[in-house]
């Protein structure tokens, strides 16, 4: 069996003691296994992170940024062999792989522009004699904590754009997936960065909790569930760390009566069936405003359900792959059960489902409920699995409400033909990311993704202009040069351009 080592100063370096087994999720068979940082293995990274800025915070951004071209070219270059090792730790299907790359590609295409991004602001005479500027300058050591439904895209939202701006970074991936995490920052070491500027340390909480307590570690950003972005956001920012933590959420698609409905109906299939649902903003409830086009919905949508091609995510051609752990697979089943038990009509049941030739691989198939009650727990809770719920309402105003009721405000979108109807929604909804007829509404690399309420912990979002503030110090600098022969008598009053 083979085992998945860190990356430190540029060096690959064995595991020391704990290790985690790696699954491929298709087959149910251990892989791989990978070793588990303890805190004296996170401390090599931080000390090779810490000797590396000074060099590295005085590299000029054009320099930078030469090096991100030529990471954005080997990512390219090695896409098939990059998917399928998604593909096999994770267990989603190759194109969806392919797909994940591709949106973290972005994100290192706008790191490209460091030249642009990190001008500051120049004023000129703001007194006699007096120019004023601003400097956006790095914080030093920061780190990522990233999670394994996106291994690929999610850490490219983080460090590329943390490095381009100056910053030494250490990823601690998700010890589910970590092959593919570790394939993309060896590239990006020989697209020519420097020893020390990008170290991943693979680990679980002891490796989490030795970054927080680290005072080398100056910002944490994290994306995963909701109890560990507010433990970390809590216990970070208590140590003076800046914090960025994405956590949960139960995003709801709005179905008008006057909704394109074939449209929507393909929509909603790939937001909640795409990636096995595995994704913090896959749809996982179809909110109808009335009836008709909730009965109208249920009769479209339940033969594309029952038609999903689900299979090995390394075959090609499927729509829908195992869940990443026999666990998961487990949680959403119960779930499901769960959802019997208090009265949810349960129209179409993926719990036994069967793939041939991959008996014990970790799949639930494409589930459907409706009259699903907002007590309910398959209301409530982030499933995180290939299951969509129905809820019928009376009106859009009583949809708005049960969407902002939610203690998670991450993405939500609305299906309507009618623009008075979705700038309502788009004004007055209390969530972070809203689709009109979109979906997935996950902003491009130059704007930011986050959520609200439950769903972020922090004051900035990911990637885009927040990820250029949030990576950040912002200086600010008064310079006066006076007549050489001039003499000016003290001022006493606080100074003014009155």
């Amino acid at each position: 069996m083979s085992h998945i080592p860190h990356l430190i100063n540029g060096e690959r370096v064995a595991g020391n003691g704990r290790s985690a087994p790696v699954y491929n999720p298709s087959t149910g068979d251990s892989t791989s296994a990978v070793g588990l940082a303890d805190r004296a293995t996170m401390q090599l990274a931080i000390d090779a992170a810490k000797a590396a800025f000074p060099a590295w915070r005085n590299t000029p951004p054009a320099k930078r940024a030469q090096i991100m071209f030529r990471f954005r070219e080997l990512l390219e270059q090695n896409e098939n062999e990059i998917a399928a090792l998604i593909s096999a730790e994770h267990g989603k299907t190759l194109e969806d792989a392919v797909g994940e790359l591709k949106r973290g590609i972005e994100n290192v295409e706008f790191a490209c522009a460091a030249p642009d991004i990190l001008k500051g602001e120049y004023s000129r005479n703001v007194g006699p004699n007096i120019d004023a500027w601003t400097d956006l300058q790095p914080i030093g050591v920061v780190a990522g904590i990233t999670p394994f439904n996106f291994p690929a895209m999610v850490p490219l939202w983080m460090y590329p754009l943390a490095i381009v701006c100056g910053n030494c970074f250490i990823l601690k991936p998700s010890e589910r997936d970590p092959s593919s995490t570790l394939l993309i920052a060896e590239l990006l070491n020989q697209a020519g960065l420097p020893k020390g500027v990008l170290n991943v340390v693979n680990g679980d909480k002891d490796a989490v909790d030795a970054l927080i307590e680290a005072p080398e570690v100056k910002a944490l950003s994290f994306v995963g569930s909701t109890p560990i972005a507010e433990y970390i956001y809590s216990e970070g920012t208590k140590r003076g760390k800046r914090v960025q933590a994405l956590g949960g959420a139960k995003n709801h698609a709005v179905l008008m009566p006057d909704a394109d409905l074939d449209n929507a109906v393909s929509a909603l299939m790939g937001a909640a069936y795409g990636s096995c649902g595995e994704r913090c903003m896959a749809i996982s409830v179809a909110v109808c405003v009335g009836d008709q086009i909730a009965d109208a919905l249920v009769e479209k949508i339940v033969p594309q359900i029952q038609a999903l091609k689900i299979g090995a995510g390394t075959s090609c051609g499927l729509d829908m792959g195992p869940l990443v752990t026999a666990a998961a697979r487990d949680k959403v089943k119960g779930y499901i059960d769960a959802g019997v038990a208090q009265g949810a009509k349960l129209v179409v049941d993926g719990r036994d489902l069967v793939v041939p030739g991959n008996e014990n691989g970790f799949f639930v198939g494409g589930t459907l409920f409706d009259r699903v009650t907002p007590d309910m727990t398959i209301y409530t809770d982030e499933i995180f699995g290939p299951v969509l719920c129905i809820v019928r309402v009376g009106s859009l105003e009583e949809a708005m409400q049960l969407i902002n009721g939610h203690e998670y405000g991450n993405g939500t979108c609305i299906f309507t033909r009618d623009g008075e109807a979705a700038r309502l929604f788009c004004d007055e909804i209390e969530v972070g990311m809203v689709g009109v007829n979109v979906p997935l509404p996950v902003p491009v690399a130059y704007h930011s993704f986050g959520g609200w309420k439950r769903s972020l912990f922090g004051d900035l979002h990911a990637y885009g202009p927040d990820g250029v503030r949030f990576y950040t110090r912002k200086k600010a600098i008064t310079q006066r040069w006076p007549a050489r022969k001039s003499h000016e008598a003290a001022q006493f009053a606080f100074p003014s351009n009155g």
